[in-house]
């Protein structure tokens, strides 16, 4: 790989690969209202926030950190007191007693007004629009969950990088046309070969990554799959081996994460699950075989690189559950690690393939921490067939004998084939009594 390749893979990943306090999409919906509020100079009287399907989906049920509650409300009135967009996926990090409390207030008068965006929306959309006696403001945030493209006072633009919608291609899904776009063979040739020290910078992801699992299982957050499997029927029925370890550690710090405690992970792609799910189970299972620290940060990278390229041909948000796309790469990671080449590798994606394709996302909740359990099972699962030369063919459903074609499938189905389930897990969600 060349030199100006791989500072161009390295620009992705820290984009990428970024700090979020509590999950990712009512951040991003704090965030635009953060956006709006900070050029305001009273407090709204009404405030109108407008969501793409997916968006609301991911948003509704997970708690929001340092609140004890749960949902959009209290996370756009935190936006609005906060009103620092410079904060980014941080904006709720730091939250006060008076913060909490002013922003209760604001949830308490009914002001905050919550609605799908009608029309052809991106996945991930997010319009918030607030109104005093006479002063309005408007934000809205498509693509990525940080990609502030409108920003207006009284009508008067202060940001404005409204686009028309192009389609799907793999740059666009990313963010921006000067990435690079990836392949199976340019995510493993930059792991493995770019030099060392210019990739240290993932060991961030572990460290963060870890500090929320250790949070966790100090305390009894959302399902407390960890503390059930280092517990008494655990330790009786699966025992203690690297698997359980890495379930432990990524279940843990999923289950923190979806019940708002206030922690800060390393997101993937605009997810904090992924980042976990791409990071924890291979810095555990490294602790384990005791792989050096070189072989340590190229999994890593290789795990979490393997993300972000599928990611890219999927999108931010999709009907597809994340932890299809982050247990892969974990996959990939564990194998590296297991002594795997390349080619077991690329086995252990089209293992992993021909197994959880179709996991559908039915919003960030507590219960995710039982969906990622599951991605790095199959991770595992998948690992372990790839080193004894079992993988699943071309003759077999979806995969192909290409390793991109294959994701391409994978990713087709997500993106496109999965709209309808999407449609009626929402309507399930939002029908409920």
């Amino acid at each position: 790989m060349d030199r100006q390749s791989q500072e161009r893979i390295i620009t992705l990943i820290q984009r990428e690969v970024v700090p979020a306090t509590g999950c990712t999409e009512p951040v991003a919906v704090a965030l635009a209202a953060a956006q709006a509020a900070s050029l305001m100079q009273q407090r709204p009287t009404r405030v109108e926030v407008l969501l793409s399907p997916n968006m609301l989906k991911n948003a509704m049920g997970v708690g929001i950190p340092g609140t004890g509650m749960i949902g959009l409300p209290i996370a756009i009135a935190l936006g609005i007191v906060v009103a620092d967009p410079t904060m980014q996926l941080k904006v709720l990090d730091g939250i006060t007693p008076d913060m909490l409390a002013d922003a209760k207030a604001i949830v308490d008068s009914k002001i905050i007004h919550v609605a799908v965006k009608q029309g052809d929306v991106d996945k991930l959309y997010i319009e918030v629009n607030l109104k005093a006696e006479a002063e309005t403001a408007a934000t809205i945030i498509e693509q990525i969950h940080t990609n502030i493209i409108y920003a207006a006072h009284n009508g008067h633009a202060v940001i404005d990088n409204r686009l028309p919608v192009k389609g799907n291609s793999a740059a666009e899904l990313s963010g921006t046309d000067a990435d690079i776009v990836l392949s199976f063979e340019k995510v493993y040739d930059f792991a493995m070969n770019t030099p060392l020290e210019e990739i240290e910078f993932i060991l961030e992801a572990a460290r963060l990554n870890r500090a929320a699992s250790e949070v966790s299982m100090r305390g009894n957050y959302g399902h407390a799959v960890g503390r059930m499997i280092q517990g008494p029927l655990g330790q009786r029925y699966l025992g203690d081996s690297s698997l359980t370890r890495m379930l432990t550690y990524t279940s843990s710090a999923c289950d923190a994460r979806m019940d708002g405690a206030p922690v800060t992970v390393m997101s993937n792609s605009g997810s904090g699950n992924q980042g976990i799910t791409a990071t924890l189970p291979v810095l555990s299972f490294a602790e384990d075989e005791k792989a050096g620290h070189e072989r340590t940060v190229r999994a890593l990278v290789l795990s979490n690189l393997m993300v972000i390229y599928i990611k890219q041909k999927l999108g931010r948000l999709s009907a597809l559950c994340g932890c299809v796309v982050a247990a892969t790469g974990s996959s990939c990671g564990i194998t590296y690690l297991m002594g795997g080449t390349k080619e077991q590798i690329s086995f252990a994606i089209k293992n992993m393939i021909g197994n959880i394709t179709g996991m559908l996302c039915d919003g960030a909740k507590p219960s995710c921490s039982m969906k990622v359990s599951s991605g790095v099972s199959t991770a595992m699962f998948s690992a372990l067939l790839a080193m004894e030369q079992k993988v699943v063919t071309s003759s077999e459903g979806i995969v192909d004998e290409d390793v991109d074609k294959s994701i391409d499938n994978l990713t087709s189905i997500g993106r496109d084939g999965m709209n309808a389930t999407d449609a009626l897990v929402l309507n399930i969600m939002t029908s409920k009594k």
